[in-house]
């Protein structure tokens, strides 16, 4: 049976994730914190800890692909028409912020905003679902989570 000092350590685990939005890398910093302090008292506090880091280390990651994908649209989006040659000898270069980059960039730029608009309302969902689960005493494993902690 668990105590409720433990169901309480594992939900502050998974909430800790919002600390973000306050504390510069607080999702990985207090998660981080709490578990290591607090992993040998229980298993299901070391499960909680190893799903709350394993989930923010995932959601690094697809952000870091997110941005190398939209990075070739913003390229476009800035230098336009701009041939490999303008970039080295700089005669007449300028850079183009005022024109659309064609509508290629704005179906891409578009789809990869959507892509991490709907990404970051599941992020929050998630971390709230694991939290009640904690709290309830309940396990829960995140979907698309990478296991880099086993």
């Amino acid at each position: 049976m668990l105590d409720n000092n433990h169901k309480n350590i594992a939900t502050f685990m998974h909430l800790g994730a919002f600390s973000k939005y306050f504390i510069p890398f607080g999702n990985y910093i207090i998660p981080i914190l709490l578990w290591t302090t607090n992993k040998e008292k229980s298993n299901f506090v070391d499960e909680n800890g190893k799903e709350a880091i394993n989930f923010q280390l995932s959601i690094l990651l697809y952000t870091v692909i997110l941005g190398m994908l939209s990075f070739p649209f913003f390229i476009f989006n800035v230098f336009g028409d701009a041939s490999v040659s303008d970039l080295f000898h700089f005669n007449d270069f300028s850079i183009n912020l005022s024109e659309a980059g064609g509508f290629r960039t704005l179906i891409g730029a578009s789809f990869i905003g959507i892509i991490a608009l709907v990404g970051f309302f599941l992020e929050i969902i998630f971390i709230i679902t694991a939290a009640l689960k904690a709290n309830k005493g309940e396990s829960y494993r995140y979907p698309l989570s990478i296991r880099f902690i086993k």
